[in-house]
């Protein structure tokens, strides 16, 4: 007879199982569906499921209840079946497993971070009837799953500590902010969970394993003796053709296991993206492992580098006045300059990307670019809401770029966000404010950005995204009706060239020429030889390329980088060079790689496309003058 779940904590590390929608997802079943209604209709399928990711090393096994209540099986017109949907669930994972394992009923969050869209009274009585379900199949705990808020979660947690004695596991699932949504720090929202009668408390989706672990390393040492639990995403997914894609590979799950079970997780799975290959990477990594008191663990201090937060050591302020750039007040009238295309076609152009603020204090932001100004850098560019994380908005920032420091934007413009109403609407006030130079992109899932509860739109792929914009040039609205003028954008398209199959890429690549692309801007990249690669592939396409050139900021970030973000790998040589740097160390050894990068690329092409890693816009100051140095142009005497 194994023992209570609790007790097995005290003493052993459990390996969770990974993700059963996306790999039910990843099987063919489509987006749109009631995954928990498969209990019903697909009964061999969801067992197997559970099947696979017990023979990888799984002992503790979620039932497919996640979304099982009355309110969310409302949307499919299951509203009927929650008693049916939830039993079948235990006993699909039940009968599915040794005895060996532990069944926990899966409970996910209603609200969804969108806190008044349901009323409280129905919340209550939908936890409350799905958890008595669960608890009289003789589940052997429950797991509260990507809850948000505290204030739902102890609603639950509270529902069940009134029908079940059961164990119970409850996680948030966080962005790394060091609070819940509604604004209680992890702490004391962690301290709440315990007293109200939580055995566990972790953190799962929402980030790759980078991100738990920094969330983890805030309040590592600081749970009482309370054991961890974490559930990573096998990094960020790629939205490519229509299909959702994963990068973070078994290997990195198996080494960030080991780092969770230091820091006191005793509890440690895979959420979206996670196949039964990185649960058996996981459990071969912990076999043996012995795991010390919780009490004993101390917290290490974050390395926010890592993971996206503003990398210390920042050049030296500007005298600016109000938010501004300009040190006396006054708008510098730009230049007449020949638009990107047509000078990269005359000489070596760079391009810079600085993030626009995920606050509403754009001081650093300006800085950045009066400096880059001041290195003569040849556009600036602001992404649209990458990673489906919200800023400031880039049109916004544009203007005030192009009025204060003269600095020609260049503005991404996501499918994901607007339909074709608002893409219009976006474009017109782009062509009235004189922004005419703009990068067509997809645009990353909104379900895996800061507000997973908004709406991924895609009205428009990036081909007729691409296409509509020129039609615009025409003088045409996306309707077919005449604008009485015509539109002069220069549109870019994006380019991945860290692929398995770079031929494939670039005639994706052709397709986007065909639909209007102007110039192409690639994703960073880490490899010489690949540089050389992308010539090769693409010096019989008729449109400039700008080469994607990103500085790394530590060790961490390039750990991250390589495992977790999609279009983004680096070399084996990379990564040991950057090893364990951090700080001034870290950034200057980024640098350096880089400039040995636009070595290579200078000597193919023209077009330079540098990233701005945490706002730190000292490192492509240096780079851009870099570029200037080695080509002969005009060097920047900015010291910023």
């Amino acid at each position: 007879m194994k023992l209570d779940l609790r007790e097995t904590l005290r003493r052993h590390i459990l390996v969770g199982d990974g993700a059963m929608g996306t790999y039910l997802y990843q099987m063919g079943f489509p987006v749109g569906i009631s995954y928990e209604e498969l209990n019903l209709l697909k009964p061999d399928v969801i067992a197997d499921v559970h099947r696979r990711y017990y023979e990888a090393g799984a002992r503790l096994i979620e039932t497919n209840t996640f979304s099982a209540t009355r309110e969310k099986l409302s949307k499919y017109g299951l509203e009927e079946e929650v008693e049916a949907i939830n039993r079948a669930g235990v006993a699909l994972a039940r009968n599915a497993v040794g005895a060996d394992a532990y069944v926990v009923g899966a409970i996910g969050s209603i609200r969804g971070g969108k806190r008044k869209n349901v009323r409280t009274s129905k919340v209550k009585d939908d936890f409350r009837q799905q958890v008595e379900v669960l608890a009289d199949s003789g589940v052997d705990g429950f797991l509260l799953e990507t809850f948000y808020d505290l204030e739902e979660l102890l609603l639950v947690l509270k529902t069940i500590r009134k029908i079940s004695d059961q164990p119970v596991i409850c996680q948030f699932a966080t962005e790394g902010t060091g609070t819940t949504h509604d604004g209680v720090s992890l702490p004391d929202a962690f301290a709440k969970l315990a007293h109200s009668g939580a055995d566990v408390v972790g953190f799962n989706c929402r980030s790759g394993p980078n991100g738990l672990l920094r969330s983890l390393e805030r309040v590592a040492g600081l749970q009482d003796g309370l054991p961890f639990s974490v559930f990573p995403n096998a990094g960020i997914p790629d939205y490519v053709d229509g299909r959702f894609t994963y990068a973070a590979t078994p290997q990195y799950f198996a080494e960030t296991a080991l780092k969770f079970a230091d820091l006191g997780a005793r509890i440690i799975g895979g959420c979206c993206g996670t196949t039964p290959e990185h649960i058996a990477a996981m459990a071969q990594a912990l076999n043996g492992y012995t795991p010390q008191p919780v009490e004993q663990l101390s917290a290490e201090p974050a390395n926010t580098e890592a993971s996206g937060s503003a990398a210390s050591g920042a050049a030296a302020p500007l005298t600016v006045i109000s938010g501004t750039a300009a040190s006396d007040g006054a708008a510098p009238v730009p230049p007449e300059e020949p638009n990107i295309v047509d000078l990269v076609k005359q000489r070596h152009t760079v391009i810079v990307e600085l993030d626009p603020p995920r606050d509403l204090d754009i001081d650093k932001f300006m800085k950045g670019a009066q400096a880059l100004k001041e290195a003569h850098v040849d556009a600036l560019t602001m992404a649209d809401n990458s990673l489906a994380v919200t800023r400031m908005s880039n049109l916004a920032l544009g203007y005030l770029v192009k009025e204060q420091t003269g600095l020609r934007p260049l503005i991404h413009i996501a499918c994901r966000d607007r339909n074709m109403i608002g893409t219009q609407s976006h474009m017109m006030g782009l062509h009235a404010l004189g922004i005419d130079h703009v990068l067509a992109v997809t645009g990353d899932p909104a379900r895996f950005g800061d507000l997973p509860g908004s709406s991924s739109v895609y009205d428009l792929t990036s081909f007729e995204i691409i296409r509509m914009i020129k039609q615009l040039n025409e003088g045409v609205a996306f309707s077919g009706k005449a604008l009485k003028k015509k539109a002069n954008f220069i549109v870019g398209a994006a380019f991945n060239p860290n692929v398995k199959y770079l031929e494939k890429a670039v005639q994706r690549l052709e397709r986007k020429i065909e639909a209007g692309a102007d110039y192409i801007m690639t994703q960073p990249v880490y490899n010489a030889e690949l540089i050389e690669k992308i010539y090769e592939a693409t010096k019989h396409l008729n449109v400039p390329i700008f080469i994607g050139i990103m500085p790394l900021a530590s060790g961490g970030n390039a750990v991250y980088l390589h495992n977790e973000v999609p279009g983004i790998q680096l070399s084996d040589e990379v990564r040991q060079r950057m090893g364990d740097l951090k700080g001034e160390e870290g950034r200057a050894m980024g640098v350096q790689i880089a400039k040995e990068l636009l070595d290579t690329a200078m000597k193919y092409f023209n077009g330079i496309y540098l990233m701005t890693p945490f706002l730190s816009y000292d490192m492509t100051v240096q780079l851009t003058n870099y570029v200037w140095e080695q080509t002969g142009r005009l060097v920047s005497t900015c010291t910023h």
